[in-house]
C-alpha cells in the first residue's frame, strides 16, 4: 500500500485530502504535534496511519528529521496541507526524489516579498511592490518608487487576509503598519514570520482565483473562481462562486496570467491557487499564487461544478500517478460566509434559509460566543453553500439568502 506524509492535516483542506487518500487505498501519515493532533476530530484521526512530530520552528532540523522518518517508513509522497509548510514540503520531496515543486524557489510561493521579486523578474503582471523593515523606511520607499495612494499594506508572511489593509493616504500608514505587525509567530506550531512590511499598488477591478493542477511541469487550469470581498480599508473574503461568469476573452486573460505566475514560481507537481484582479480594461494583475490546495471549501465547489476531485488529484500527483482532469459535469456551486457587523457577543442569527438538497447552512459560532472584529477571514460565524445549473443562478439565490439573514451582536 503506498504511503503519503501530510504536513499538518488539521486545516481546512486537510480532511478532504485524508479522505481522498483513504478512498484511493493510500496510507496517510501526518507530520504534526501531539497537542494539535489531539484536536483532530475522531473521524479524521481514524484516517491517519501514524504521526511524526518535528520541530517546525527549526526548518533545517525538521527537514533532516522528516527525511529520516520518510526513509524508515518508506514514504512514497509528500503533501503540504498547511501553506506555511509548503517550502518544507518542496525541500523534503526534493531530498527524497519524490514529486514536488522547485525546492530552490519554494520560499517565494509562501513569502510575498520574495514572490513580488520573482514576479517582477519574470514579467508576471502584478502590482508594483516595495518592502521595508519598518514604517519610516516603508514611507520613504513608497515615495522613492513614486507609488500613489491608495496602496495595500500587508505582512510578508501571513494568510487569510490577516494584517492586510487598504491605505488611502500617508496619514493612514501607521495604523496599517501596526496591523501588519500584529502577528509575528504563526500558531499552532510557533513558526516565526518574516517581519518585513510590503506596500503594493492597489489593483483595481474584480477579484478572481484560478484553481490549477500542475503535473510533471504541465499546467492544467480546472476552474476560475469569482471571489466576493468586503469593501473599505479591510478586505475579507465573503464568498466564492465556481465557475466565474466570464466572457471567453476575460477568462483567457486570467488563465494566461495564472500560467505565467505558476511557471515563474517553479511549480511542477501539485495544486496551485492564484488570486488575480481583472480591471475594467481587461488587464490582469496577479496578487499572489499559493503552492497549495485552495481553502474555504473551493475544492468542494470545483467538484460540485465540474466533477473534478482536486483532493484525489493531489494525492495521485504526489505519488507520481496520472490523473483524469476531464470535467464530468457542467454546473455551478457557491459559498457565502456569514460575517457579523462588529465585535461583541453573538446574540442571534435569524432568517437563515431552509436547508435542502441544493443548499446547506453551517453555523460555526453560537449565541453567547464572543466575536472579534471582522478584519480577516477567521472571524466568520457560518456559511451558506449552494449549487445550481449556472453561476448566475447560484449568485442570485445566494444574494437573496444573505439578504434575509439578520445577525444580532451585543456588547
Amino acid at each position: 500500500m503506498p504511503k503519503i506524509l501530510f504536513l499538518e492535516a488539521g486545516v481546512s483542506a486537510g480532511e478532504a485530502l485524508l479522505h481522498a487518500a483513504h478512498d484511493l487505498g493510500v496510507d496517510a501519515w501526518v507530520a504534526t504535534h501531539e497537542d494539535m493532533y489531539a484536536q483532530y476530530p475522531p473521524g479524521t484521526r481514524a484516517l491517519v496511519a501514524g504521526t511524526v512530530s518535528p520541530d517546525f520552528t527549526d526548518p533545517a532540523a525538521a527537514l533532516e528529521e522528516l527525511a529520516a522518518f520518510c526513509r524508515r517508513t518508506a514514504i512514497d509522497g509528500v503533501l503540504a496541507c498547511w501553506e506555511f509548510l509548503t517550502p518544507l514540503a518542496a525541500r523534503l520531496a526534493d531530498r527524497l526524489g519524490l514529486p514536488g515543486h522547485d525546492a530552490g524557489l519554494s520560499p517565494a510561493s509562501r513569502n510575498k516579498r520574495l514572490m513580488a521579486e520573482v514576479f517582477t523578474a519574470y514579467g508576471v503582471p502584478s502590482p508594483r511592490t516595495v518592502s521595508a523593515p519598518d514604517a519610516n523606511t516603508l514611507a520613504q520607499r513608497i515615495t522613492s518608487a513614486a507609488l500613489t495612494y491608495p496602496l495595500v499594506v500587508k505582512p510578508a508572511e501571513n494568510a487569510a487576509s490577516i494584517g492586510v489593509r487598504v491605505v488611502a493616504s500617508p496619514s493612514d500608514l501607521p495604523d496599517a503598519v501596526a496591523l501588519a505587525r500584529a502577528e509575528t509567530v504563526k500558531l499552532p506550531h510557533g513558526i516565526d514570520l518574516e517581519p518585513s512590511l510590503l506596500a503594493q499598488e492597489y489593483a483595481h477591478g474584480e477579484e478572481f482565483s484560478v484553481e490549477t493542477v500542475v503535473a510533471r511541469g504541465t499546467i492544467h487550469h480546472l476552474a476560475v473562481t469569482q471571489k466576493f470581498t468586503t469593501r473599505g480599508a479591510v478586505r475579507a473574503e465573503t464568498g466564492h462562486t465556481v465557475p466565474a461568469d466570464l466572457a471567453p476573452p476575460a477568462r483567457a486573460t486570467l488563465l494566461d496570467a495564472a500560467s505565467r505566475a505558476v511557471s515563474a514560481l517553479g511549480l511542477r507537481d501539485g495544486l496551485a491557487h492564484t488570486e488575480i484582479k481583472l480591471d475594467a480594461g481587461g488587464r490582469a494583475s496577479v496578487l499572489e499564487t499559493g503552492a497549495r490546495p485552495p481553502g474555504d471549501g473551493i475544492m468542494e465547489l470545483v467538484k460540485e461544478a465540474t466533477g473534478i476531485d482536486m483532493a484525489r488529484t493531489a494525492v495521485r500527483i504526489a505519488l507520481g500517478h496520472e490523473s483524469d482532469l476531464a470535467p464530468t459535469r457542467a454546473g455551478a456551486a457557491a459559498v457565502r460566509f456569514l460575517i457579523a457587523p462588529r465585535a461583541g457577543t453573538l446574540l442571534a442569527v435569524d432568517g437563515l434559509p431552509a436547508a435542502g438538497p441544493l443548499l446547506t447552512v453551517t453555523l460555526t459560532k453560537q449565541p453567547g460566543d464572543h466575536l472579534a472584529d471582522p478584519t480577516d477571514n477567521l472571524q466568520r460565524i457560518g456559511r451558506i453553500a449552494l449549487r445550481g445549473a449556472t453561476p448566475a443562478e447560484v449568485n442570485e439565490v445566494a444574494l437573496k439568502a444573505l439578504a434575509a439573514v439578520r445577525i444580532t451582536v451585543g456588547p
